[in-house]
C-alpha cells in the first residue's frame, strides 16, 4: 500500500468550492478532484498512523445525515476520521478541511457512567491534582481543550470547588490544527497529527485510567 505523502494541491480549494456550492452538481462534477486529492490521501494518512497508534481506521461518509436537520445541505465541509480500538473509550481523531489539518484525541460525549466516574475522579483529591497535572502538561505542548459544556459545576456539585473548570466539561478533548499551506502536500501534514496524539497522552492515558469505557457501550 502507497504512504502518505500529502494532500493534493488543490484540497483547500475543493473544500472551499464545496462550502460556495453545497449541491450534488458540485460534488459530481469534482468528485475525481475529492476522491484524488482529499479521501484517498486522508485515508492513507491513518493507515500511516496506525502503525504507531494502533485501532483501526475509520473514515466517516462525505454524505450528511439530513433526515432530521433543518439543514438539507447534502456534504460534510470537512472529512473525517479516527483510529479506533473495538473496546476502548479513546480514539484518535483527525480532519481535513478548508481550514487545513486538525488533530485531536481525548473522550467525546461522555456517557452517563462515564461522567459519573469522570466527576468522582475530578472531586477525588489525588486523581482530580493528575488531571489538573495532564491537561496543563497538552496545553504546554501546544495543545487547546475544547470548550466546556457546562458554565458553571454540574448541578448538585459545589460551584466554588478548586477543580469547578474541570467539573464543567462532558467532552473533553486536547487538539490543533495545521493551518492552510504548502505543509499540507507534504508528511508534515502526517507529522502534525501524530505529534498532537503524542501530546495529547497523558491526558488519554489519564481517562482510561479512571473512566474508561461506558457499560453500555460494552453490553451493545
Amino acid at each position: 500500500m502507497a504512504a502518505f505523502d500529502g494532500f493534493g494541491a488543490g484540497a483547500v480549494a475543493w473544500f472551499e468550492g464545496l462550502e460556495r456550492d453545497n449541491a450534488r452538481e458540485y460534488f459530481k462534477a469534482t468528485r475525481a478532484t475529492f476522491d484524488a486529492e482529499v479521501r484517498g490521501p486522508f485515508e492513507l494518512l491513518l493507515a500511516d498512523l496506525s502503525d504507531e497508534f494502533g485501532g483501526e481506521v475509520h473514515v466517516f461518509r462525505q454524505h450528511r445525515d439530513v433526515r432530521f436537520s433543518p439543514d438539507k445541505s447534502p456534504y460534510k465541509t470537512r472529512t473525517y476520521g479516527l483510529l479506533h480500538d473495538s473496546g476502548e473509550a479513546s480514539a484518535w481523531y483527525a480532519e481535513v478541511s478548508a481550514r487545513g489539518v486538525y488533530a485531536a484525541a481525548g473522550y467525546w460525549r461522555m456517557a452517563s457512567d462515564q461522567l459519573e466516574r469522570y466527576r468522582a475522579a475530578v472531586l477525588a483529591d489525588d486523581t482530580g491534582a493528575a488531571l489538573g497535572e495532564a491537561t496543563r502538561a497538552v496545553q504546554d505542548a501546544g495543545l487547546e481543550l475544547a470548550p466546556p459544556a457546562l458554565k458553571t459545576a454540574p448541578r448538585g456539585l459545589p460551584r466554588d470547588h478548586p477543580r469547578v473548570a474541570l467539573l464543567r466539561y462532558k467532552d473533553l478533548i486536547a487538539g490543533s490544527r495545521l493551518a492552510p499551506g504548502p505543509a499540507l502536500a507534504t508528511r508534515a501534514a502526517l507529522e502534525h497529527v501524530a505529534a498532537t496524539w503524542r501530546s495529547a497522552r497523558p491526558l488519554t492515558a489519564w481517562l482510561d485510567d479512571h473512566v474508561g469505557t461506558s457499560a453500555d457501550s460494552q453490553r451493545s
